[in-house]
């Protein structure tokens, strides 16, 4: 099995990597086990000072790595810098804040002495998407390296180049080689990895079918997982929201990474007295988007990350249209160009008990909804599989504390895009998966929580 770098933008083959066998995977496994007993002996102080280099090297190196997303799936080479300066921030946060989140927690009791100590797992598996190739890696790798864990990344088989670049600048950071190893492996692989009794613990970020897919395999080893998986996130808007920077923000949030980002703003549920004025705003927005070739520094919106991720939008807003959606710009692949691209596209007049009504479009396509009032706004909103993020825009505070108090979702942004953060938790609900990343609660999902007692 080959592992191919192809340019979204020409569809063009720029590289080939052969996947790891069984005994190359084993070689992996068993320095991964050595370099644990050492790796969590070392002191924050050391781990500190390496991801600080880690950092350090993110941000010597930014177009580099920049360049390297961008040609592998796709996204505007603005965005990628943005995302390798992100990558460094995560590193400098946690090489700060990890032994503080980590110190021992006292607790008073007729003990001597009792608190919680937090000891690392070990090995954890991470498998990894395409669609911010470094920055859901980072996110992971920092506050695991920093736990005293080491780890293994399975990533997406179409960024094998920012996968392997990933694993040099960690060991070029100075930790030792079995801290982060890249594995080129396919999708069929990971089963028996998650099986090795080396491996303690996993976390995907991912669809929902892989993330059913290994914690399958998990549960029945009786092993950890964290999963972020799908979401369809809500952007309501309401009477006193300021309509022009809600509209403003809501194409950021909707076409961020080319419309391809889990948190993305996909369902934009509207209150009927607004919906004309912010209907016709969007549409001049979305009209003026730039799609074109994500190496130019004016480029919106570049290709979709693969062929396959093309036809399977395509077919959901053609379906859509059957089901009676109505096109209001786009619809349509840009045959214009060669490569990966679809017109900015927003379908309104969504039959509700149509599949359309909840699926997750994974590209710049906008679903737009009109509801009568805050209830019917909220129920909407929670009206779907998925509770990922969710964004909401009022001036009303008695609007904003119902909205925060019965939104289901991992996070609610008031007046603000859904963005992660390292200083806080990110995560979902329902079928959005389980477990958090970022903040003191990411960096102790991977942790033995060790309860001591001393007399």
């Amino acid at each position: 099995m080959a592992i191919a770098t192809i340019n979204p933008a020409t569809g063009k083959t720029l590289a080939t990597f052969p996947a790891l066998t069984t005994e190359e995977i084993e070689l992996k496994l068993a320095l991964a086990d050595t370099t644990y007993g050492k790796y969590r002996q070392t002191s924050f102080a050391q781990r500190s000072q390496w991801l600080n280099n880690a950092a350090a090297i993110l941000e010597r190196d930014t177009d580099k790595f920049a360049r390297i997303m961008t040609l592998e799936m796709g996204k505007p080479l603005k965005s990628a810098i943005a995302e390798v300066k992100k990558c460094a921030l995560v590193c400098r946060f946690y090489a700060e804040k990890a032994p503080e989140f980590l110190a021992n927690k006292e607790i008073t009791t007729e003990a001597t002495s009792s608190y919680v100590a937090y000891h690392p797992l070990g090995i954890v598996l991470a498998v990894m998407p395409w669609n911010f190739p470094f920055w859901q890696v980072f996110r992971f790798a920092a506050p695991a390296l920093m736990a005293g864990n080491v780890g293994l990344l399975k990533h997406a088989s179409n960024v094998p180049q920012s996968a392997l670049a990933i694993a040099d600048i960690i060991h070029e950071a100075g930790f030792p080689e079995g801290a982060f190893q890249t594995l080129l492996i396919g999708a069929g692989q990971v089963g028996a990895i998650m099986k090795d009794d080396r491996v303690k613990a996993a976390t995907l970020t991912g669809s929902e079918p892989a993330g059913a897919s290994l914690a399958a395999i998990a549960g029945s080893q009786i092993k950890k997982t964290v999963l972020e998986l799908g979401g369809s996130d809500p952007f309501i808007v309401l009477e006193s929201a300021d309509i022009d920077r809600a509209v403003a923000t809501g194409v950021q949030a909707r076409m961020l990474n080319n419309g391809q980002s889990c948190i993305a703003a996909k369902r934009f549920i509207v209150a009927e007295s607004i919906s004309d004025r912010f209907t016709e705003k969007l549409i001049a927005k979305f009209k003026e988007l730039r799609v074109g070739d994500p190496m130019e520094p004016d480029t919106d919106i570049g290709p979709l990350a693969t062929a396959q991720i093309l036809s399977e939008l395509s077919d959901q807003v053609e379906n859509a249209v059957r089901q009676g959606a109505q096109l209001l710009i786009g619809g349509q692949p840009d045959s214009a160009r060669p490569g990966n691209y679809y017109l900015p596209t927003i379908l309104t007049d969504i039959d509700l008990t149509a599949t359309t009504s909840k699926e997750e479009f994974f590209g710049p396509v906008a679903l737009l909804f009109t509801v009568k009032d805050l209830d019917e706004a909220i129920a909407l909103a929670n009206d779907i599989p998925f509770g990922l993020g969710a964004s909401a825009w009022t001036n009303n505070p008695d609007e904003q504390q119902r909205l925060i108090d019965e939104i289901e979702a991992g996070a609610v942004f008031i007046n603000s895009l859904v963005k992660s953060d390292p200083r806080l938790p990110f995560g979902g609900i329902k079928r959005s998966g389980y477990g958090r990343e970022l903040g003191v609660e990411g960096i102790r999902e991977f942790v033995n929580q060790k309860t001591v007692w001393v007399n």
